[in-house]
């Protein structure tokens, strides 16, 4: 199939399809005169690739992911181990945001957000002691 037929079946932009061949995620057929060629397992792979970047892996992540589902003697342990490791990182994303959510609910409350020109969200800003 074409690309434009393996971008309706997998739900991706062939910007992004092509994108993914040309960092070696996907290597699709070539026809005669130089077109490619996806077969239905470039296509599942595509779909794949969607889910594993819709959970917040990076590209490599997913070229590891997609190393041990290709590798039928892996071991389930390193599936779960590269996971493991991506849900730590969000924990720690989700605290960092949380304490950044903390922070500027206190600054919004400090300020009155009137007319006058005094504002604690911009002192704090300007704080030069915390530089």
């Amino acid at each position: 199939m074409n690309i434009g037929e393996a971008s309706a079946r997998s739900g991706l932009p062939s910007k992004t399809i092509r994108y993914y061949e040309d960092i070696g995620l996907i290597r699709p057929d070539r026809n005669n005169n130089g077109y490619r060629d996806y077969a239905v397992a470039d296509v599942h792979k595509l779909r794949f690739l969607q889910k594993s970047r819709g959970l917040g892996f990076s590209v490599e992540e997913c070229r590891q992911l997609l190393a041990l589902y290709e590798d039928k003697s892996r071991a389930s342990a390193d599936v779960k181990e590269l996971t493991q490791a991506k849900l730590t990182e969000i924990d720690r994303k989700i605290r960092e945001l949380s304490e950044l959510r903390h922070t500027l609910e206190h600054l919004v409350h400090a300020c009155h957000g009137n007319d006058r020109p005094d504002c604690p969200i911009l002192e704090e800003l300007s704080d030069e002691q915390h530089a």
